[in-house]
């Protein structure tokens, strides 16, 4: 049920996110998929689960000797090629069907909105890994960690919408500032 979630949403499709929709992709009845997940907010979080299992920890991919750039590059290039892949367009067409306003989503999707938010710790935690053993400023860390998946997301989008852009550049550009930024 949850891969068929997951194929549904990535298709980008804004019907995609109906529950009902989703039940009939998988061959189910609603009454079916609410049995399983009890509503729609415990389908979308299981989904969000399914997808964090299926990603697992986020790996940096350079050695715990490499220097702060290549473990810069490593964060950078492992988003650019997971944010292509399915779920994370799953993902993304989810996140725009849902309330934007943060006490609205928490109210209407309290299990989603969990299960977004433990993804927050998990993505710090593993940015605070990545440089562990160098001498970098933690909340230096903690604020590239904040801004990272939004500057991943726009080069990603500008890939998939097309575009005249060199996205190598714009990488290797996003790589040497972070690193200005973290260099003692």
């Amino acid at each position: 049920m949850l891969d068929a979630a997951v194929r549904s949403l990535a298709s980008g499709d804004p019907g995609a996110v109906s529950g009902n929709r989703i039940a009939k992709d998988i061959g189910a009845t609603w009454g079916t998929v609410k049995y399983q997940f009890g509503d729609i907010d415990g389908l979308w979080a299981a989904v969000l689960r399914h997808t964090a299992e299926r990603r697992g920890d986020m790996p940096a991919s350079a050695p715990a000797t490499a220097p702060l750039r290549e473990r810069v590059r490593a964060i950078i290039d492992n988003m650019y090629d997971g944010l292509a892949g399915s779920d994370s367009r799953a993902i993304e067409t989810l996140r725009a069907a849902l309330p934007h306003d943060r006490e609205e989503f928490e109210r209407l999707y309290p299990s989603t909105a969990a299960e977004f938010a433990s993804w927050r710790q998990a993505w710090l935690d593993t940015c605070h890994r990545a440089f562990a053993g160098l001498d970098v400023n933690p909340d230096r860390v903690t604020e590239v960690a904040a801004f990272i998946p939004g500057a991943m997301r726009g080069i990603t989008s500008e890939k998939q919408l097309g575009t005249y852009t060199d996205l190598d550049l714009a990488r290797r550009g996003l790589t040497n500032a972070i690193v200005a930024y973290l260099e003692p």
